[in-house]
């Protein structure tokens, strides 16, 4: 498997953050969530994604809004949202403050109403003529890719927002369901306006050719299936083993909430607990991959948002200001200012060979060094045994700030359910 394309140079260090406009504020605006802006500017955020703006079919539509995913028309916007200005002026406010700005792109069904369906052939038919699903998703028609006319206007239809708002990228949604020389035609295409960032929704190695990176889907069922079983440890490892692997440009994005996650398997509270809740979101934003927060994670929210239906975030009184922000300002703030995460950073595994359940390993650029250590065990502590030429130096604890000098052959003993930061100084 070959990397085809270089990356844009501004995702490198970077992170995204999910938006969830509809759910977002009361009023489910651009405009109201573009008033957050300058938090999230403050908080560390770089790139947001915006889960989809298009208009939604009426037809066979799930509760009383419908699903983002099952789009009416995909040069047009969602009413619920504003109008074409609202979205032009949060793109251009984003970009003002230093923002990348992506949209969500479900290029493999639409809704029933949508505006192609004139266009029978475009979607893929039953066996007698009828639209079709076949994943069991009855709100939305699967689109037929041997149709080169079809692939031709999805393509036109992503430049489209490329030219018209000055986008920077897509996420694509359920991309492996998509034919890959597709997603080619299509980055090869769009990027003839201006270089873009792609994100795909899928953890199939070979779509790493076309999307700088995609989703760690693996590591986060080995997760949860080790909260099941903690005897399950040594899977999420193994998958860390397996992405470590790849091509060093298949990068994939770590999380532990999304907006399916949240709706559907629960809150990061729900589905982990509060210790390792916290524990993995630290991992998620530490590795040298790219973390993925969404909407309200950082109040933090302890709610399952509705899928179909309006669902607001409770922010509170003071949304200027959230439980979480100085945790996730710590760590977004690392991974863009320190040089462990540059490309040519040196990445090593800390392994001791011993049976303990947990997560290490040591960054380092030249004087820029980051160790650390994740106990995954949710009754005993650790003790760990690790050895390089270059981890002497002055170090500082990530989140107590305490400083610790670290010779080369080091102990780590890490409490429960804990993590350990150590930061060059």
């Amino acid at each position: 498997m070959a990397v085809k394309y270089p990356a844009v140079e501004w995702s490198y260090h970077s992170n995204v953050y999910e938006v969830n406009i509809r759910q977002y504020t009361p009023e489910g605006t651009f405009k109201a969530f573009q008033q957050h802006l300058p938090r999230l500017k403050k908080m560390g955020v770089e790139i947001l994604w915006l889960m989809p703006v298009t208009p939604i079919s009426q037809i066979k539509k799930k509760g009383s809004l419908g699903s983002y995913y099952a789009c009416s028309s995909y040069t047009a916007i969602n009413p619920e949202f504003g109008d074409k200005n609202d979205f032009k002026n949060l793109v251009d406010e984003a970009h003002r403050l230093g923002f990348k700005l992506i949209i969500d792109w479900v290029a493999n069904h639409t809704g029933w109403q949508h505006e192609w369906t004139v266009n029978k052939d475009w979607y893929v038919q039953d066996s007698t003529g009828n639209f079709t699903e076949v994943h069991g998703w009855d709100d939305v028609i699967d689109l037929n890719y041997d149709n080169e006319r079809m692939q031709t206007a999805m393509i036109e239809a992503m430049r489209y927002w490329i030219g018209e708002f000055d986008i920077d990228g897509f996420r694509c949604d359920m991309a492996h369901l998509v034919r890959l020389d597709f997603w080619h035609k299509a980055r090869k295409l769009c990027e003839e306006i201006k270089p873009l960032f792609w994100l795909g929704e899928c953890d199939t190695d070979e779509y790493s050719e076309v999307f700088d990176v995609t989703y760690a889907w693996r590591w986060m069922h080995a997760t949860e299936a080790f909260v099941q079983d903690g005897s399950k440890w040594q899977d999420i490892k193994n998958v860390l083993l397996q992405y470590y692997l790849l091509p060093k440009e298949s990068r994939k994005l770590y999380f532990t909430s999304n907006h399916d996650e949240n709706s559907w398997n629960g809150t990061e509270y729900e589905k982990y607990g509060m210790p390792l809740a916290k524990n993995l979101a630290v991992f998620s934003c530490i590795f040298n991959q790219m973390p993925l927060i969404y909407s309200g994670q950082e109040l933090p929210n302890y709610k399952r948002l509705k899928f179909f239906d309006k669902d607001e975030i409770e922010w509170g009184s003071d949304p200027v200001h959230t439980q979480l922000e100085s945790f996730y300002k710590t760590l977004l703030s690392l991974r863009k200012n320190n040089n462990a995460y540059a490309q040519d950073a040196e990445f090593i595994w800390i392994d001791d060979n011993s049976n303990q359940p947990y997560i290490a390993f040591f960054l380092r650029n030249k004087d820029s060094k980051i160790v650390a250590v994740f106990n995954l065990s949710f009754s005993q502590r650790i003790k760990i045994n690790f050895s390089d030429n270059n981890l002497s130096g002055k170090y500082y604890n990530l989140f107590s700030n305490i400083s610790h000098n670290l010779s080369n052959d080091e102990t780590f003993e890490v409490l429960q359910n804990d993590f350990l930061i150590y930061v060059s100084e």
